[in-house]
């Protein structure tokens, strides 16, 4: 990796510039091509040229991918997990942290493809190598900005919460990463401290929410349930005319009914005693 001391920057862009075409070659075609342009340039900057050295397969098809702009996604993802991890987030944590390892490997997926296509094969022990690297740049924000030159000689790693070793990692100059100082706890405390109001807030507001929508279920039941207390009432009035009429007829059928009765009894007597007479008078004539 150069060095940004005293031979300018001038020398340093022209020396980037050439290794960004140099990397852009097949790997077999790296040494003869750096030679070449190596013949070609100043002293010092040829020394510097001469000083690049050739990439490996993992890291080449890496650089495929940052040139074809594949990697978009994953440092978007990158800083999405940098702020779960600032505010503590476990629960968005572990999702990205799936999202992570699924997108890691469906983008070395894509470098091998591409390498495919430019007639360059990588093995099985170099995809593993090209996964590692792009989760590296997922995980750090300077392995990230290595990546992203598609000048990378070598593969990255991440390893637990230590930075990333760029070391020789890059050809050329590796652009300086802007240092952001950690939270402090007490951010993050207050970061924390915001977040649980916002989940107690969504909690709340849920919660109203439900309430809200049990009492108009409730209110709707007691609008129906007095609807139907009222139509009972008003059947029970009805049926209590009903009775009271019925009641008034079967008296006065009660009556009626007492005062045939007597009549047919008196009928009975009289037919007793025309039948009486009638059998007295057929005596005498016989």
């Amino acid at each position: 990796m150069a060095s940004r001391g005293d031979d300018g920057e001038d020398e340093i862009a022209a020396l980037d510039a050439v290794a960004a075409e140099l990397y852009a070659l097949p790997p077999d075609e790296f040494t003869a091509a750096r030679n070449t342009h190596a013949a070609g340039a100043p002293r010092s900057l040829a020394a510097r040229i001469k000083a690049l050295r050739k990439p490996t397969a993992a890291a080449w098809a890496v650089d495929l991918l940052a040139r074809e702009g594949q990697l978009a996604d994953a440092l978007e993802l990158s800083a999405q997990l940098r702020e779960a991890q600032d505010d503590l987030d476990a629960a968005e944590l572990g999702r990205l942290s799936r999202q992570r390892r699924q997108l890691v490997t469906a983008l070395a997926g894509q470098a091998v493809d591409l390498a495919a296509q430019r007639g360059v094969t990588i093995s099985g022990a170099a995809r593993t190598d090209v996964e590692k690297t792009i989760n590296a740049a997922v995980m750090d924000a300077a392995a990230a900005v290595a990546v992203m030159t598609a000048r990378l000689v070598r593969p990255l790693e991440a390893s637990g919460f230590d930075p990333v070793d760029l070391t020789d990692a890059v050809g050329g100059s590796l652009p300086g990463v802007p240092d952001s100082p950690p939270p402090s706890r007490d951010d993050l405390a207050e970061r924390r401290a915001r977040k649980e109001a916002e989940r107690a807030l969504r909690d709340a507001e849920r919660a109203a929410g439900e309430a809200d929508r049990e009492l108009d279920k409730l209110e709707a039941r007691l609008t129906k349930s007095r609807e139907r207390g009222d139509q009972l009432r008003e059947r029970i009035d009805d049926l209590q005319r009903d009775l009271a009429r019925l009641q008034a007829d079967a008296e006065k059928a009660d009556r009626e009914t007492d005062r045939l009765d007597q009549e047919r009894a008196g009928a009975a007597s009289r037919s007793r005693s025309a039948t009486a007479a009638a059998e007295k008078a057929r005596r005498l004539v016989e």
